[in-house]
């Protein structure tokens, strides 16, 4: 069984309906053991669009990376997922964050996700429920990331009370 946590946004729609709907379809195929805390989180990169309620959650899979990534995409295009601008609006996002130790650089599959170390929406629930990673690429705890990130976008928490799966 491999460890993945799995990065999740949403900025249209029902936010937080398309939250608990994208974990409940991924709990459908994996095992989720842990939903951070919701946040509110301003955009990154395309800043004319709504913000984003971002989550982190931590599953257990015997999916290989490029399944779950496939599981990913089927998540998103089930929610309504439209590819439109890059960093744009969307009903949903899942993206790997860490799959186990693996450092995967594939044009369509880069694990960790190259980005997670710049991004205060990542990070912060991710720290919230597996600060003690170590990222496989950097060699440095997710904690440590957190504390010398220096994105100032605005993170607040928006509930405290984990997103349901059931």
């Amino acid at each position: 069984m491999a460890t993945v946590f799995l990065g999740l946004g949403s900025n249209q729609g029902d936010r937080m309906q398309n939250l608990r709907m994208a974990l409940q379809l991924l709990a459908h195929e994996v095992t989720v053991n842990r939903v951070s805390s919701i946040y509110e989180t301003e955009p990154v990169d395309y800043l004319d669009q709504p913000w984003f309620l971002n989550a982190v959650c931590q599953i257990e899979t015997e999916l290989s990376p490029r399944e779950t990534l496939a599981l990913a995409n089927r998540v998103e295009q089930e929610l309504g997922r439209q590819r439109t601008v890059r960093y744009g609006p969307r009903t949903i996002d899942v993206d790997i964050l860490l799959y186990d130790n693996c450092v995967i650089d594939e044009p369509d599959l880069r694990i960790p996700h190259p980005e997670m170390a710049k991004r205060a929406f990542v990070l912060v629930p991710l720290a919230e429920i597996g600060g003690h990673i170590v990222h496989p690429r950097l060699g440095t705890s997710v904690d440590d990331l957190m504390h010398r990130l220096g994105d100032s976008s605005q993170v607040r928490l928006w509930k405290e009370d984990k997103v349901c799966t059931s």
